[in-house]
């Protein structure tokens, strides 16, 4: 396997587990009566609405696949700016974290108003923490596994 496609296979494998595991804690928290399997299907309602919730099993297994397709898709376009953007090479916890935001409002202002989600308005605490999360889960990892694949590049 080339080594990018290794680097963004392991840095995205890692990154979204990482989100889906805080994803799953925060929505267990949130909803103690509920279940992961709940909240995967919740996100495969985001392509297939209320139908998604008619009991098919699969649903739970598409909310996981679109988790995981949004994950790689953003590990990609990071390891894509990071060769080159200079700017993200020289702090890259800094880079991790400032993107997750920028991740973050990708998906709450662009990618969900798209879907057949319910839109939410959040409460800023909640806001916070979800992109204090997304910093540690998602933008961190995928920024030291950039820095890691360009080590040899530019040192």
């Amino acid at each position: 396997m080339p080594s990018f496609i290794r680097a963004v296979a392991i840095t995205g494998l890692i990154a979204g587990t990482l989100d889906i595991t805080a994803a799953s804690i925060q929505f267990l928290n949130n909803h103690p009566q509920s279940s992961v399997r709940t909240m995967l299907t919740a996100i495969a309602s985001a392509a297939f609405g209320q139908e998604a919730f008619n009991g098919n099993p699969v649903m739970p297994w598409i909310g996981l696949l679109f988790h995981f397709i949004i994950a790689y898709s953003f590990t990609i376009l990071f390891f894509l700016l990071y060769e080159r953007m200079e700017v993200l090479r020289k702090q890259p916890i800094v880079s991790g974290m400032l993107y997750a935001i920028v991740v973050y409002s990708t998906m709450q202002y662009l990618v969900l108003p798209l879907t057949k989600l319910p839109l939410q308005k959040l409460p800023l605490p909640a806001i916070l923490i979800g992109i204090g999360i997304l910093m540690v889960v998602f933008g961190i990892p995928v920024s030291l596994g950039a820095r890691s694949y360009y080590r040899r590049k530019f040192n």
